[in-house]
């Protein structure tokens, strides 16, 4: 066994929260959450919603697993029917569809390659003939292909990063707009990256900075229409795409840098994005959240 961190909730223990992880590897991304040992903790089971997002219609991208489920279970808990978006982690989605349901909320699978421009135009399609509208879009979704120089990242990866981690997110709000009204929230998934860059992620890195860019620019945009932009930025987060993308040793000691000494579960983000979709962050828009276990950046 690995050692663990206990997280004490209101009244019961919850799930032991691993400091280090066995080393694993997956051979594809964006990853498969059924395979990682341990799995990610996507639910703090003493969360008790309150009504935040009452009878709200979010689209969550990655919404199968990592960040992406934990945020879904959060919005559902609080009341929101969820489309979740995702590539073709047919079991894993089946997993958080199931658990969604469970809460007694509607919950809409699409699957789909999202940095395609007519994939996220599907996507949204999808979503408004279930739903008839988007009350909160959750951009979320993303892949990183390490490499040790810039001379090792390919046209092709430069190229499917990009689309992937950046160009998707202006196709979907493009798509989403025309559906969303007054009192709406978008929310993007940036990265501590962005702040303080990777050495063997420069290409991702790069689009996490362009999403923060967007995301205060596109707040800007829409201030008229009354629809807020923001984002939260992750620090190390026990998600699919870690095995999927790190050497075995490198996964052993991942977010054993941060002053917490230990990666961040899915579910410690979940309220973040909760706050950002609700009436309780009416007065903010075009900011950054930055959970990422005490590390300080400059934002």
């Amino acid at each position: 066994m690995y050692p663990s961190y206990p997280y004490y909730g209101s009244e019961v223990q919850c799930k032991q929260i691993p400091i280090t992880f066995p080393p694993q590897q997956q051979r594809r991304q964006p990853g498969f959450e059924y395979l990682m040992v341990p799995q990610p903790i996507a639910e703090n089971p003493n969360y008790r919603g309150s009504g935040k997002l009452a009878n709200k219609i979010a689209v969550v991208t990655g919404g199968d697993s990592g960040i992406g489920r934990a945020v879904s279970i959060a919005f559902a808990k609080e009341g929101a029917d969820v489309a979740v978006v995702y590539f073709d982690e047919h079991q894993d989605a089946a997993e958080t569809k199931k658990r969604i349901e469970s809460t007694g909320r509607r919950c809409l699978l699409i699957s789909a390659d999202l940095k395609e421009e007519e994939a996220c135009r599907y996507a949204i399609a999808k979503a408004v003939e279930t739903f008839g509208r988007i009350d909160v879009l959750v951009n979320n979704h993303g892949v990183q292909f390490p490499q040790n120089s810039i001379l090792d990242i390919s046209k092709e990866q430069l190229e499917f990063t990009f689309r992937t981690n950046i160009f998707s997110f202006f196709h979907l709000t493009k798509a989403a707009l025309p559906y969303m009204k007054e009192g709406s929230s978008i929310i993007n998934t940036a990265s501590v990256t962005a702040y303080r860059g990777e050495k063997t992620l420069i290409d991702y890195s790069s689009t996490k900075g362009a999403i923060v860019s967007f995301t205060r620019s596109l707040s800007l945009n829409l201030t008229d229409q009354k629809i807020r932009v923001n984002g939260v930025a992750p620090g190390p987060i026990w998600t699919p795409l870690i095995p999927a993308s790190f050497t075995p040793d490198r996964v052993k000691h991942f977010g054993t840098e941060v002053p917490m000494k230990r990666a961040g579960q899915p579910f410690e983000l979940a309220p973040a994005y909760v706050y950002l979709a609700s009436d309780d962050a009416s007065y903010v828009s075009g900011q950054i959240l930055h959970v990422g276990g005490g590390e300080m950046v400059e934002s």
